[in-house]
C-alpha cells in the first residue's frame, strides 16, 4: 500500500535507540521513552501560502529528524507503527557529519 501525505504533511518512522546505557545498565521496555527522533518516509507537495502560491517543504524524504514528545498522530501502516505530523512539528533535521558516518559504517 502505498501513502502519500497532502499539503504540509509528512509520514514519519521512529528510529529506535540503543536498549543499554553508557554504564551498561539494560533499560526494560516498561521504562523507556518513545524515541523523538524518526526518518521522513513521505512528505507532501507543501502547504499554499496567502496568494495561493505553494511553499515546498524544508525536509525532504530520507531526512533524520527530531521532533516534539506529543508531535503527530500515530497510526499503523503495512504493520508497522509511523507518524503522520505537520511540517511545523519539526524541530530540526539531524545532519550526520562525515565523522559519524564512518564510524556508523
Amino acid at each position: 500500500m502505498a501513502f502519500r501525505p497532502l499539503h504540509d504533511r509528512i509520514l514519519v518512522r521512529r528510529i529506535e535507540v540503543d536498549e543499554k546505557t553508557a554504564g551498561g545498565i539494560i533499560i526494560p521496555d516498561t521504562a523507556k521513552e518513545k524515541p523523538q527522533e524518526g526518518e521522513v518516509i513521505a512528505a507532501g507537495p507543501g502547504a499554499r501560502d496567502d496568494s495561493g502560491q505553494l511553499q515546498p517543504l524544508d525536509v525532504k524524504v530520507g531526512d533524520r529528524i527530531l521532533f516534539g514528545k506529543w508531535s503527530g498522530t500515530e497510526i499503523k501502516l503495512n504493520g508497522e507503527d509511523q507518524l503522520i505530523m505537520k511540517e511545523s512539528d519539526v524541530l530540526g533535521v539531524i545532519e550526520l557529519t562525515d565523522q559519524i558516518k564512518k564510524k556508523a559504517a
